[in-house]
């Protein structure tokens, strides 16, 4: 298992064996939604926001 640090709030997220680059993992400490973007070495950053459509 790999240990990252949330950009937002610093605090440390063990990543579980079975995550893979392209998931997206929430920090437990402010609730904030983070893509992993490499496995080795680990890394995290904060996710895309989701753009919505108002049918426009």
């Amino acid at each position: 298992m790999s240990t990252v640090t949330c950009p937002e709030c610093e605090a440390e997220i063990t990543l579980d064996a079975g995550t893979e680059a392209g998931e997206i993992i929430v920090c437990s400490d402010c609730g904030v939604d983070l893509e992993v973007i490499a496995i080795e070495p680990a890394a995290v950053q904060l996710a895309p926001m989701e753009q919505e459509d108002w049918g426009e």
